[in-house]
This record gives C-alpha cells, sequence and structure tokens, in this order.
C-alpha cells in the first residue's frame, strides 16, 4: 500500500495486534522461578574458557618459583612471609574463584602426600588447560578430551614404573647416598641451596633414626634465631626450650647421668579458689586448718615424686615456686608448662608414660636417657635428653638470622624430610631436572601416531603440555628454552632417556649421572593430580553462583525466573 493511500484513508490505519493476544491467558506459558532473586548463572564454551583463563592466572602467581633457579615471593598477611614453595604460596594467596581453587587443594594433597613437586603440580594442571583451549572453542565435546587425557594418563604412569630405577634395600650404604641425592633435589630449588650437603644429610640421619612407621611428629624442628645455618644441629633425642621457671630454679642441676624422668600432667602448685567459690569459717582455727590442709595436699605430692627416684621432673600442666623450691632442695630438676608434643616425644624416646596423679609412681611409668642436660643455643636455653633407649624420635635445631629466614628453611627441611621418606617407602627413582617430562612427552607422541581420530590431537596436547616443566626451568634460569627443548627433543630421540636441563652449564645433561634424582611416586602423584584437575574443570558446563543471604533480612524480593 502506498504512504499516500494510507493517508487518505478516512478511519486511522492500525497495524494487526500480534498473534499471541488472541491465545488465552490460560495457554500461556508462564515463567518458572527457581532460584533467587541474583543469582549469576554462566553456561557453555564461554564460562569454561573463563575457567581455564581464571587456572592460568593462578600459575602465573607461582610460575617464577620452579626449579633451582626460581624466584621468591614475598607474602604480607599481618606478618611477611617468604617463600618459593607452591603450596605456601598457594595457601597464603586466599583464592575465592571457585575453578582455580582446584589447583590450589592439588597443591596442598601434592605436599601432604609426598611434601614436593607442589608447583609442578600446579603448572601441569594449568598447561594441561592451556593446550586443550583451542580445541574447547572449536566446539569439542569435553568428554572426549577427558577421556584423551584419562588414556594419556594412564600411559604416563605406566611407561614411569617401567623406567624408574628401583634401589637397592639390601646395601644400606649405597641405599643411604641415594637417599641423600634425593634429599639434595629436592632442596636444589630452595633458599638454603647453598648448604643442601650439609642439610641433606642431616635429613636422612633424622628420617633414619625412626620407627618403620616414619612419623613425621617424632621429628622435632626447633628455630632459634642467631648464628649460622651451619651452626644447625640434629639432636639424636629430644630437645625443647626451657619453660617459664618460678624462684629457685638456678638452684636445680641442670645435668644428670642416667636419670630417672617423671612424665606428668599434674599442677603441682597452690591453686587459687575459683571465682565465685566460698567458703564460711567461724573461726581462725577453721581458716588455718583449710591453708595446713592444702599445703599438706601439695607437700604429699612433691614427696611422692622425690621418693620415686626420679631426678627429672616434666609437666605438662604448671609448676609452683614452692614445688620449684622443693625440688631444688632435693637436687631434682623440674620444668612445668611442657608442650604436649614435646611431652609425648620424650614419653617415646625415653619410655614411661605420662601420669595424671602421682599415686602410682612406680620405676615402670618413669623414662629413662644416658644423659640429660640443659644447654644454652643462642639466647635460648634449651633442655637435651640424649641416649634414649628406645630413641625413635630426633631433634633439629635450626640456627639463622631472620625469622623468615630461619621459617622458609623449617619448611623446605620438611620437604626433604617427606622426599626421604617417600623414597624408603617406595623404593623407585626417576630423574628430575626436566628428564622425566622429556621422555613421557616423546612416548606419548610417538603413541599418538598411531591412532587415529580426534585422540591423536589430544594426546598429542598432553605431550606438548609436559614440555612446560622444563621450559620453565630454563626460563627460571635466563637461558633460551627454545634452543634447549630443541636439543633435549633431539638427545630422547636418540635414546637419551635421562637427559633434562643442566642449569650449571645452560646445556643439557644426563640428570640421572649428574645425581638429580627424585622418588618416582612424586611424578606420578604430580601427573595424576594434574590430569584429574584438568578432567574436574572440563566437565563442568554450568557455574551457578548465589547470592549471599542475608543473615537477619527475609528472602529476597521477585527471584529469578528460569524460560522454559
Amino acid at each position: 500500500i502506498s504512504l499516500n493511500f494510507i493517508t487518505s484513508l478516512p478511519f486511522p490505519f492500525q497495524p494487526s495486534p500480534p498473534l499471541s493476544s488472541f491465545i488465552p491467558s490460560s495457554l500461556q506459558p508462564t515463567p518458572v522461578i527457581l532460584l533467587k532473586e541474583g543469582t549469576d548463572t554462566s553456561q557453555g564454551v564461554p564460562q569454561l574458557i573463563s575457567n581455564i583463563n581464571a587456572c592460568q592466572v593462578i600459575s602465573e602467581a607461582v610460575r617464577t618459583t620452579l626449579g633451582p633457579r626460581g624466584m621468591d615471593k614475598l607474602m604480607v598477611d599481618g606478618k611477611a612471609t617468604i617463600s618459593n614453595d607452591g603450596a605456601t604460596i598457594l595457601k597464603l594467596l586466599d583464592v575465592v574463584h571457585p575453578a582455580a581453587k582446584t589447583l590450589v587443594d592439588i597443591a596442598r594433597s601434592q605436599d601432604a602426600e609426598v611434601g614436593d613437586g607442589t608447583t609442578s603440580v600446579t603448572l601441569l594442571a594449568a598447561e594441561f588447560l592451556k593446550q586443550l583451549k583451542p580445541y574447547v572453542e572449536e566446539g569439542l565435546h569435553p568428554q572426549t578430551i577427558i577421556r584423551a587425557f584419562r588414556t594419556a594418563t594412564n600411559l604416563a604412569v605406566s611407561k614411569i614404573k617401567e623406567i624408574s630405577v628401583p634401589v637397592k634395600k639390601d646395601d644400606k650404604q649405597e641405599q643411604r647416598q641415594l637417599l641423600e641425592k634425593c634429599a639434595a633435589t629436592a632442596l636444589n630449588s630452595k633458599l638454603i641451596s647453598g648448604q643442601k650437603a650439609f642439610f641433606s644429610k642431616m635429613v636422612v640421619d633424622a628420617v633414619m633414626s625412626l620407627d618403620e612407621l616414619l612419623s613425621l611428629k617424632m621429628i622435632g624442628i626447633k628455630k632459634v634465631q642467631g648464628g649460622a645455618l651451619e651452626e644447625s644441629q640434629l639432636v639424636d633425642g629430644v630437645a625443647f626450650k626451657k619453660t617459664f621457671s618460678y624462684a629457685g630454679f638456678e638452684m636445680q642441676p641442670k645435668r644428670y647421668d642416667n636419670p630417672k624422668i617423671a612424665l606428668l600432667n599434674v599442677e603441682l602448685e597452690l591453686k587459687a579458689e575459683k571465682d565465685n567459690a566460698e567458703v564460711r569459717v567461724k573461726s581462725v582455727e577453721e581458716y588455718q586448718a583449710i591453708v595446713d590442709a592444702e599445703w599438706n595436699i601439695l607437700y604429699d605430692k612433691l614427696e611422692k615424686i622425690h621418693l620415686s627416684g626420679a631426678k627429672v621432673v616434666l609437666s605438662k600442666l604448671p609448676i609452683g615456686d614452692v614445688a620449684t623450691q622443693y625440688f631444688a632442695d632435693r637436687d631434682l630438676f623440674c620444668a612445668g608448662r611442657v608442650q604436649e608434643e614435646d611431652l609425648k616425644r620424650t614419653m617415646m624416646a625415653c619410655g614411661g608414660s605420662i601420669q595424671t596423679s602421682v599415686g602410682a609412681m612406680t620405676d615402670d611409668v618413669l623414662g629413662q636417657c644416658e644423659l640429660f642436660e640443659e644447654v644454652q643455643v643462642g639466647g635460648e636455653r634449651y633442655n637435651f635428653f640424649k641416649g634414649c633407649p628406645k630413641a625413635k624420635t630426633c631433634t633439629i635445631l635450626l640456627r639463622g638470622g631472620a625469622e623468615q629466614f630461619t621459617e622458609e628453611t623449617e619448611r623446605s627441611l620438611h620437604d626433604a624430610i617427606m622426599i626421604v621418606r617417600r623414597a624408603i617407602k617406595n623404593d623407585s627413582i626417576v630423574a628430575g631436572g626436566g628428564a622425566i617430562e622429556m621422555e613421557l612427552s616423546k612416548y606419548l607422541r610417538d603413541y599418538s601416531r598411531t591412532i587415529p581420530g580426534k585422540q591423536q590431537l589430544l594426546i598429542g596436547a598432553y605431550a606438548k603440555a609436559l614440555e612446560i616443566i622444563p621450559r620453565q626451568l630454563c626460563d627460571n634460569a635466563g637461558f633460551d628454552a627454545t634452543n634447549i627443548l630443541n636439543k633435549l627433543r633431539a638427545k630422547h630421540a636418540q635414546g637419551g632417556m635421562w637427559y633434562g636441563v643442566d642449569i650449571n652449564n645452560e646445556d643439557i645433561a644426563d640428570n640421572f649421572v649428574a645425581c638429580v634424582w627424585e622418588p618416582s611416586i612424586v611424578r606420578i602423584n604430580a601427573l595424576t593430580a594434574a590430569s584429574e584437575a584438568a578432567c574436574l574443570i572440563l566437565s563442568v558446563d554450568e557455574t551457578i553462583k548465589n547470592p549471599r543471604s542475608s543473615a537477619d533480612g527475609p528472602p529476597g524480593g521477585a527471584g529469578r525466573a528460569l524460560p522454559l
């Protein structure tokens, strides 16, 4: 219809009403309100890409800490912490992104399970996701990717088991050397790498002194500020800091040979009345009788301890000034408010048992050691129990300047101790320094060429992702990563199975000959954890964020409707 015709009509032109106005309201679809107002949902490929990007950001935070030339991070959260341990950094970062938290969790589980390789596991998981990002963007179904990754992980783990070198447990000398090499490899990337020979020997001595269970709690680590790192020492027994003491303490002997040790959970002081206690007395004599009874109870306890023959009295609860003076007069040593952990370690080392009353102080409940002495270490005094008959415990006394430095040293030793424990329990090792990753990468690349379809591309992507470890080692040391990786690929293709990055000479080297060793369980755990984390993030297809419900107000208004 021409415009002139419409304007010349005698009545105003109205377009026809929409079709929905003819449908009865009872038949129109009503929106279904399922989720609270303010709920945010995102689904499909964009939210998956968003989750992958979040994991990339997490890996950027720890990327530079990998390897012997890795840098440290300074985190300030009330107090300053300097560390290059992946798990410690991620723990202090306080990550809130739900997908990125997965990487934090795998770093923690790696720390708890094997102690080392926390940065590696985070980097691997993030790199797996990075390699998969183009396939996700092109619309490849996540389940196809997950299936290929599970296949690749199983192949990689079986390959590690096949090529790992078993440890000879019969030859103690050889086993010890191997454990020291594993500890030194773990300490390579730490602040104390300069003293790795000194500390790796100390760590192996510490773990070897434990029983078959290799309980971590039985190795006490005490930090004493001041002095040089080399002044750190391993005490074959128990050592703990002198506790709070009352007058009369200095009169007590500070050294005993073959003493009996009483371990108590008893308060040896006059107890103050409770706040609301009330005692009504009619005369001074009655009050005096109450006071005398209190003193008699205390003296009775002290006499029983003295008559038991114990020369060293340790209690978890306070030992008051009267008791301290009483023991000093009778040539006994006492320490109250001893930490429960130290008391238990003393019990495990010296025998005996912790008593909650002094009624049955027989010989079988008293501990014994060859030598007890109180020694000045730096600005602190320490109580040493040496030559313990049941000594399945030891204490490492760490010296060092700054507090942050000694704390980082403690974390480094914890990693090394865990590695040595794992090497004893799982008796096989592989070469570190990116060697095992390059060998697995070559193996999976060769395998991928033998299979058709999408799986070939995905297993190839898995193989490429494994190269992140040697690549990052080179980047952190300031080397030309592309050049060194090309050399490594060529060497592995020629059969140089254990060739990895040589940090000292900016080249490649046989890391098995160079004694850069680590337990195979570390690599197996890192690969399975990283692969599982990547698969978990890929399997999420929708993220629904609920608004924080207000604690006091009623539920929010209109809510959110989902389209039918």
